[in-house]
């Protein structure tokens, strides 16, 4: 080829790029105003000037303690945002130095950031490398610039979708340089972005990952959460330590070349582990979880009526729940439970509580959604199933001696959960009907279900106290005497045809027994006699106005609590005894606010009187002879607490000894507990064990020695309110002799 067409060839070239420069210079500006107005809808919408100024990420609704305390929050995406001068220095400047060095200088888009990542990815056809800038990444995240939303007609070509994207990320950013400083978009970015095991925003992952606040970081834990950012899956510090190790001395070498630290703090840093204190927030780690559980669904439709996400609006629900007292609560179950189930553990060591029932377990496998889903694919008859039923395979157990790794077939593990104890213990302030603790169970990540309000069980003689309300109520004296003697009653059109009372020892002397003295010994003959001569209907109709709303059958077993009620209605309906005789509605909830404030709700709870002052008196002293005198059944109690608060209460077991309960009751705290399995085959054998003083009383009796101990809640020694008036019902037996004999 000659001189004269090369130089031929070379002006052809050149001609060829100075008309594509004059094309480019002069089509790009009108190719940018119309991606920003979205000409004839070719290139879909952008976010409006009003959210770039009032973005609105989303936020977790707070459940709030009486005292002040985050208990537990609701969240989609698990973020809480902090302030810029809440953030460590070792973090901006980690951000700044590793993903946008000209952050400082730049209005949004990094030009020779761009220029570089073009001529390496689309020139030198090397590996893509990044030319975003933190606004646009923040652009791309904060406002979703790349969802549905935003797709206009040309968004359905693929190449050209991907430089329509990126066009509006560049539109965006600079529109969010323009409304917030440099300052404000830094806190912004490090509140909104991912950092792996569901956390969102840097408080969120400090906490989590350190148990930090974000402004406590040092170099070497704010360099390990920025590094992570490039890839919350891939660096996962959890899941791949040493990747993410390695992405940390990365950063780490990036600040050091950077000037923002020294040398020698460089070389400290790099002979650091990765220190984490790894506390999950997706996990369920404290017991007040099944509270949360349980008012997911309250909160859940109430926020839909009033056009709010429980999830995303950062709501601010305020309970009555007091943390000191919930965790003296936790506490009490804990410590409790792990020694009862031991002894339960002991108890059947090597039978299974189920042996009458060879179709136990399958029966109860039947029910799983495991099966279900194997039954659908291979069959119900499947051997596949079958053999999946009995394949074990690798999984982490609950255990009270922490969580533990063992393999087990479906078979194995219904086997081995079936056999754990559960329990509900609530205490609520009986002037006024707030809920001070809630415990729904022993471990919210293993066993769900919520046996407060939830769960509904056989009450045993925690009922009775409705039958001697009933009675003084219309007219009789707790001196009324009555003969301990064998009785049977005729239930015509029952199986069987009638019913004869026995007392827990089965003996009976022919004496006489006051109705004092019969509840305090929970005496189950004499609480049958009295409700057979007051009738099933009146004594469903006190449990009724003292709150109990589970459905009570009107028949004579009922008295000694043959009908399932759940423990937020016994304590309410206990409460009304310390409370002159009105019963509040137990709740929970105070009030909302939104996150600027703002009151949405303010709980205004029921109350009603559900029997006199005077009756409600009366069973207060008949109930303390269950606690101080020698033959009641919760004369166990710790002298010590029974000298710091005037108390009364009363224990509960049903027959085969398969749920045990105990309703204690002060002057400032009323609080019960129920503890049994899952269904009546988990119990214990005998009365040793298997009685509601020795079940459930424990946790009460725990659980109010730590409240009145604690110096901070501060409760004071004092007695029972009596009537204004003068009592017309004598308490004191002494002075009164009324007998009846059957």
């Amino acid at each position: 080829m000659g001189l004269k067409q090369k130089f031929n060839k070379l002006s052809r070239l050149t001609r060829f790029f100075w008309k594509f420069f004059i094309i480019l210079v002069l089509l790009a500006p009108i190719y940018y105003w119309s991606v920003k107005i979205d000409l004839f809808n070719l290139y879909g919408g952008l976010p409006s000037l009003e959210s770039l100024e009032n973005p609105n990420p989303d936020l977790a609704s707070l459940l709030i303690s009486s005292d002040g305390k985050t208990l537990d929050k609701y969240y989609q995406l698990n973020r809480n945002p902090v302030d810029y001068d809440e953030l460590s220095p070792y973090l901006v400047h980690a951000l700044v130095g590793t993903e946008d060095r000209r952050f400082y200088t730049h209005s949004g888009i990094d030009l020779i950031g761009l220029t570089r990542a073009f001529v390496s990815t689309a020139i030198l056809m090397r590996a893509p490398q990044g030319g975003s800038t933190i606004t646009q990444q923040l652009a791309k995240m904060l406002w979703e610039t790349r969802s549905a939303e935003y797709e206009g007609v040309l968004s359905q070509i693929p190449y050209l979708k991907l430089l329509i994207i990126k066009t509006k990320e560049w539109i965006v950013a600079v529109q969010i340089e323009e409304a917030y400083t440099k300052k404000e978009i830094i806190s912004m970015y490090f509140n909104t972005m991912p950092f792996g095991n569901n956390t969102f925003g840097i408080k969120v992952a400090a906490e989590t990952y350190f148990n930090k606040q974000p402004i406590q970081l040092q170099v070497h834990e704010a360099a390990l959460l920025v590094g992570v950012l490039n890839g919350p899956s891939f660096f996962n510090p959890v899941r791949h330590p040493e990747r993410a190790k390695d992405r940390r001395d990365w950063v780490l070498r990036k600040l050091f070349v950077n000037g923002y630290i020294t040398e020698e703090v460089y070389q400290e840093s790099l002979k650091k582990g990765l220190d984490l204190n790894f506390r999950p927030h997706d996990r369920e780690n404290d017991l007040i979880a099944y509270l949360k559980g349980v008012l997911r669904a309250d909160l859940r439709a109430w926020a839909a009526q009033n056009n709010f996400n429980l999830y995303q609006d950062g709501l601010r629900i305020y309970t009555t729940i007091d943390s000191r007292m919930q965790k003296h609560a936790e506490a009490a179950v804990r410590s409790h439970m792990k020694y009862l189930q031991k002894a339960f553990n002991l108890e059947w060591k090597g039978r299974e509580p189920w042996s009458q029932d060879p179709e136990y377990v399958d029966r109860i496998w039947k029910t799983t959604a495991h099966y279900r889903q194997l039954a659908r694919k291979y069959g119900a008859s499947s051997d596949s199933v079958a053999f999946y039923a009995r394949l074990p395979r690798p999984q982490k157990v609950f255990s009270w001696n922490g969580e533990k790794d063992m393999k087990m077939s479906p078979l194995d593990s219904i086997r081995y959960y079936k056999k754990f104890l559960h329990t509900g213990f609530m205490a609520m302030d009986p002037a006024n009907g707030q809920i001070k603790a809630w415990v729904g169970g022993i471990d919210y990540n293993y066993f769900k279900y919520d046996h407060v309000r939830q769960g509904k069980n056989q009450p045993g003689s925690t009922f009775k106290p409705f039958v001697y309300t009933t009675a003084i109520a219309n007219g009789y004296s707790p001196c009324f005497k009555i003969m301990d003697a064998p009785i049977t009653y005729d239930l015509p059109g029952a199986d069987p045809p009638y019913w004869t009372p026995q007392n827990a020892t089965d003996k009976f002397n022919g004496e006489l027994v006051t109705l004092k003295e019969a509840l305090r010994r929970s005496m189950n003959r004499i609480t049958a006699m009295m409700m057979n001569k007051l009738g099933p209907e009146n004594v469903v109709e006190t449990a009724r106005r003292m709150g109990i709303k589970s459905q009570l059958n009107p028949v004579m077993s009922l008295s000694l609590g043959s009908s399932d009620v759940s423990v937020h209605e016994m304590v309410g309906a206990y409460a009304t005894f310390a409370n002159q005789g009105v019963w509040n509605e137990p709740y929970v909830i105070a009030r909302i606010e939104d996150k600027y404030g703002n009151i949405l709700m303010q709980n205004v709870p029921q109350k009603e009187e559900a029997v006199s002052a005077e009756t409600a008196y009366t069973m207060l002293q008949m109930l303390k002879g269950t606690i101080y005198e020698t033959d009641g059944t919760a004369y166990r109690i710790n002298d010590q607490l029974k000298s710091k608060v005037e108390m009364a209460g009363k224990t509960g077991t049903t027959s085969d000894y398969a749920d045990g309960w105990f309703m204690g009751i002060t002057p400032r705290l009323v609080a019960g507990a129920w503890v049994g399995g899952d269904d009546r085959y988990i119990r214990f054998t005998s009365f040793r064990y298997g009685q509601g003083a020795v079940m459930a009383l424990p946790i009460w009796e725990q659980f109010m020695q730590q409240v009145y101990n604690d110096s901070e809640i501060k409760f004071n020694k004092v007695r029972f309110s009596k009537p204004s008036y003068s009592l017309k019902t004598t308490i004191d037996c002494e002075q009164e002799e009324e007998e009846d004999i059957f």
